[in-house]
């Protein structure tokens, strides 16, 4: 069930309070994605981000990772389902900025505006996703939610379709999604002709023994 977009009231905590919370966190952890509390209070650890894109996204080449890099080395593909990916963070860090480092950190030339960070949780043995502002901390809500997956994960999608920022697009990244659409469309089109041909073929072969001398 996807929700409105609400913001979690952050609760500041003292050093002590904090702590605490960190230890019992990292009790719970399973996965030796601890959480480490620095002197100035600020706190690192790691989340992981499940990717769910319906659209393609544009990923330049290793040979067009500085800026002036030529734009027909990037390439536009479909991101495979299921993917997720771990992010080591810090408290302050926002939500912005962990969509950004995820682009940054696989080299995908888009937009980050594009997208946005939703978190999923369990309530009342429901499932929401709720899409987060960019001001929010991950890392605080993890700490808040504990270690397991189960109560609370972070998912990137794009903004829903009447939110799309069509003038973050650029003109190449336009033009390889309308190649990737009529490549998807001719490949539907070619799968309809050969089932179609198939059950031409059959209904041709129960004539012919119908039709035949007997």
């Amino acid at each position: 069930k996807d929700v409105q977009k609400e913001r979690e009231p952050h609760v500041y905590l003292s050093k002590e309070e904090l702590k605490e919370k960190i230890q019992s966190y990292n009790s719970s952890v399973t996965d030796k994605l601890k959480m480490t509390l620095n002197a100035n209070g600020i706190y690192t650890g790691f989340i992981k981000v499940q990717m769910e894109l319906c659209r393609p996204i544009t990923v330049q080449s290793s040979q067009s990772q500085g800026r002036c890099a030529p734009s027909n080395t990037e390439t536009a593909f479909y991101l495979p389902d299921g993917c997720v990916n771990t992010l080591h963070i810090s408290s302050t860090n926002t939500v912005r900025e962990v969509i950004e480092a995820l682009l940054k950190k696989f080299f995908v030339a888009d937009n980050p505006a594009k997208f946005a960070l939703y978190k999923r949780c369990h309530k009342e043995d429901q499932v929401y996703t709720c899409k987060l502002s960019d001001r929010e901390h991950p890392l605080y809500l993890r700490l808040v939610a504990g270690p397991k997956t189960e109560m609370l994960s972070f998912v990137l999608r794009e903004h829903e379709t009447g939110e799309v920022m069509w003038e973050a697009f650029s003109i190449p990244e336009l033009q390889n999604f309308l190649r990737i659409l009529d490549k998807e469309e001719n490949d539907q089109l070619q799968i309809l002709k050969n089932r179609y041909a198939a059950y031409r073929g059959k209904l041709e072969e129960a004539l012919r023994g119908v039709l035949k001398p007997g």
